[in-house]
Parts: structure tokens; C-alpha cells; sequence
């Protein structure tokens, strides 16, 4: 016997779930210690209400998860475990942007930020940020003045300190030098993740090589790229401009080797030196000196008077750190690459002496 089951009706339903997928975005930053950064932070797709933005850090100088900046849809932006005014809220609650500004970024500053928005009814998204920082060398040359001599022996010394990545050091003389002389490459870890390196220029201080110009070249990504200018030019009436191109605007100073100034024989106005008088007690070695926070340049003015004339000669000086190219009259080259390359000048003329004479202070 059969028994027939009669189905009326069958309802199926299915309930189809619509899921948004909100987009937080943010990015890697890298920045010159020193400089200003911008943490972004951006949120999208979605109309869902923002009540706060949050923002967490695990840096070098906060190695523990660190809440340190809110903004709240009712209370504005606000410090958390402490205040730091180098942090500037600059996004817009309204826009879903929450991207703060950080002004004198530092190497402690180094490190993981979390930018996290709050919705409701959804909750929490998030995204992270890596500040990565970059250190720029201090940079020294030094002439080191030998003698007259048949040994191997230091001639200059080039070093490029506390760079982050290690900067790069190399000399160039033209070929004018070839086998004459060598360099010599240390480099000494930091515990802050800093490098200096060290390369010194040796050589056998002969009369061959006496007035020779080299050149210590230092590449570091974290260097200026932009190009500087500083020249001494002769004026009218006896007088000398020390004439930069520098960004931030540099410093002039002038001073005179081994002794004061003569007060009442020159005049000084701002970057200019002007000689008012014919007298001897003019005569002497005369230092120019620009500087701006990347370095300085030094150029010498050599004044002497013959039969109440005023005679002078320029001396090329050295360079410093990343402030010109050209020198007074130190050749500087800027080597194009996909690193700033900023080049020092270091002149060999007049620094072999022969034993017992005076050499002029630097």
C-alpha cells in the first residue's frame, strides 16, 4: 500500500549578507632626522558614524605599545601619557582623516605608528605606519700638515660621523696623484644604529706631490641634494665679499690667523672686508667663514704691502659638510647618482712644509 504525500508548498529563503570592505590606508615614511614628517592616515568606504581616532606608537625611544594622540568627534584632539607639541593634528574628523604632522623628527622617533578609527556599530580598523630615519653625517676634513719626508704618512684625514645608512667616503685628485697615494677605510658602529667612517689619505710627502688639490667625496642619501654656492671676490677701494649661495642663508664671519683683527684698519660690513688703510699692520693671513647647520666653508686671503701698495693672494681653503660647491676656490664637484653626493675640497698646497717653518692656523 502506497501513500502519496502531497507537499503544498516549499519556502526557501535565503538571506544574502552584503559585507563593505573598509579601506584604511597609510604608508612607509622616511625622513631626515631634523626635518618634518607626515604620519597619513585615511579612512574610506564607509558612511558608518567615527567617534574617535586613536593613535599607538612602538618606537626606539617608547619601545613598549605607547597610546599617545586621540581625536574625539565630541572632545577634538588631545594628548595621552603625556604631551609632546612636535605632534600636530592636520587631517578632519569629518573626512575621515586622521594625519598627524611631526616636527624636529629625532632617531628615538623611529618605529611603528598605528593610526586606528572607531565606528559604530562595527568597531575598530586600523592600519600601521613605519617612520624609518635617516642621519645625516657630520662631516670633518683635516689636513694633517706633514713634512718634508720618505715615509709613508697621513696627509688628510675625511670622516663622515654618525650617518644613517653609513655614508660613503672616497677621495679623488684628477689622476694627478695616481700611485702616489692611497686611502685608508674604518668604520666604527654606534649603538644607535649610527655609523662613522673614517678614511684617511696617505702618502710619501714629497716635493712632487706639494701643491696638489684632492678631494674627499661623501654619499649619503641623507645629505641635501641641492646645490651651494660660496666665492671671495675683490672689490673696489680694497675690498673683499665673501658672496654665498646657501640654503638656510649662512653666517659670515672673518678673522685673522694668530692675531685679533685691526680694528682701526678695516672696516667689516656684514660679509664684506674693507682695508681703510695702507698701513703694514694690515699684513697677515685673513680667514672667510660660512656657515648654516649642514657645514661651513673657509676660504684665506693672504694680504701684504709692497711699497704702500696693497698686494693679496687667495689660498683655497677647505670645505665642510654639504654647504657649497665651487669654494672659494676649492673645486667641488657634485657627483650625480641616486644618492645626494656632496664633495669637500681639500688642497695639499702649502700643506708640506719643509721642518722648521711655521705653518698658518686652519
Amino acid at each position: 500500500m502506497c501513500q502519496w504525500i502531497t507537499v503544498s508548498s516549499i519556502l526557501t529563503r535565503i538571506k544574502f549578507m552584503h559585507f563593505t570592505a573598509y579601506l584604511v590606508t597609510g604608508g612607509n615614511v622616511t625622513a631626515v632626522q631634523g626635518e618634518t614628517v607626515i604620519l597619513p592616515c585615511k579612512l574610506s568606504n564607509t558612511n558608518e558614524a567615527l567617534t574617535q581616532i586613536s593613535w599607538q606608537r612602538r618606537t626606539r625611544g617608547k619601545p613598549q605599545n605607547d597610546n599617545f594622540f586621540t581625536i574625539l568627534s565630541n572632545g577634538g584632539p588631545q594628548f595621552v601619557n603625556g604631551h609632546d607639541d612636535r605632534f600636530k593634528f592636520i587631517g578632519n574628523l569629518n573626512e575621515k582623516n586622521g594625519s598627524l604632522k611631526l616636527s624636529s623628527v629625532k632617531l628615538l622617533d623611529e618605529g611603528l605608528y598605528s593610526c586606528i578609527f572607531t565606528l559604530f556599530p562595527t568597531g575598530n580598523y586600523r592600519t600601521e605606519i613605519p617612520l624609518n630615519l635617516l642621519v645625516p653625517p657630520v662631516i670633518q676634513v683635516e689636513d694633517k700638515l706633514p713634512v718634508l719626508g720618505d715615509k709613508e704618512v697621513p696627509l688628510a684625514t675625511c670622516t663622515a660621523d654618525g650617518s644613517r645608512p653609513p655614508a660613503k667616503v672616497t677621495w679623488q685628485d684628477n689622476n694627478t696623484l695616481a700611485g702616489k697615494v692611497r686611502a685608508k677605510t674604518r668604520s666604527i658602529q654606534h649603538d644607535n644604529g649610527t655609523t662613522t667612517t673614517i678614511s684617511s689619505l696617505l702618502g710619501v710627502p714629497t716635493r712632487e706631490i706639494n701643491q696638489h688639490s684632492v678631494q674627499c667625496v661623501v654619499t649619503s642619501p641623507a645629505l641635501p641634494e641641492e646645490e651651494k654656492k660660496t666665492f671671495i671676490v675683490a672689490g673696489s677701494e680694497d675690498s673683499f665679499q665673501c658672496l654665498t649661495e646657501a640654503n638656510p642663508t649662512a653666517e659670515i664671519t672673518w678673522t685673522r690667523s694668530g692675531q685679533s683683527l685691526p680694528q682701526s684698519q678695516v672696516r667689516l660690513e656684514g660679509a664684506m672686508l674693507q682695508l681703510v688703510s695702507k698701513s703694514s699692520a694690515l699684513n697677515g693671513l685673513y680667514k672667510c667663514e660660512a656657515t648654516n647647520r649642514y657645514g661651513t666653508c673657509h676660504g684665506y686671503l693672504y694680504v701684504h704691502l709692497i711699497s704702500g701698495e696693497v698686494m693679496f693672494d687667495l689660498i683655497v681653503g677647505s670645505c665642510q659638510k654639504v654647504m657649497f660647491w665651487g669654494g672659494f676656490l676649492a673645486f667641488i664637484v657634485i657627483l650625480f647618482s641616486m644618492y645626494a653626493a656632496v664633495c669637500y675640497s681639500q688642497e695639499i698646497e702649502n700643506s708640506i712644509s719643509k721642518p722648521g717653518e711655521s705653518e698658518p692656523e686652519q
